[in-house]
């Protein structure tokens, strides 16, 4: 693994949020200054093709990553924050349903969060 590489697993690994490349890029460059985008994505992209971090795909186009550990997110559907719940994995019960062998499943809930709640913002 490059140093880059293991920068970018370690700073998605304890982030506690849901970071975008832009995100990552940004801590990235505090430890590496004359690191370049084009180096944090292709990473991103290498260390997503490994297996190593998850890319969740938001429905304005944009793309978030995150930890591997087994869980589904809440997305909220006014701001698009992201909220990770631990459900029972349901990868058999698919598989059983289709008919089909699948290799994972990428389960996103809608729902209005408490701080859009709050404010009454649809």
């Amino acid at each position: 693994m490059t140093k880059y590489e293991i920068e970018i697993l370690r700073i998605i690994s304890e982030s506690h949020e849901h970071l975008a490349a832009d995100e990552v890029f940004d801590v990235l460059k505090t430890k590496y200054p004359g690191v370049v985008k084009a180096t944090c994505y292709n990473n991103l992209n290498k260390l997503t093709d490994q297996g190593l971090i998850r890319r969740i795909v938001m429905d304005n186009g944009g793309c978030r990553y995150d930890k591997i550990i087994r869980h589904d997110h809440l997305v909220c559907r006014n701001c698009g924050k992201l909220k990770d719940v631990f459900l029972k994995d349901i990868t058999s019960s698919l598989k059983t349903d289709l008919g089909e062998d699948i290799d994972s499943y990428d389960l996103k809930i809608y729902w209005l969060c408490p701080d859009c709640r709050k404010g009454d913002v649809l």
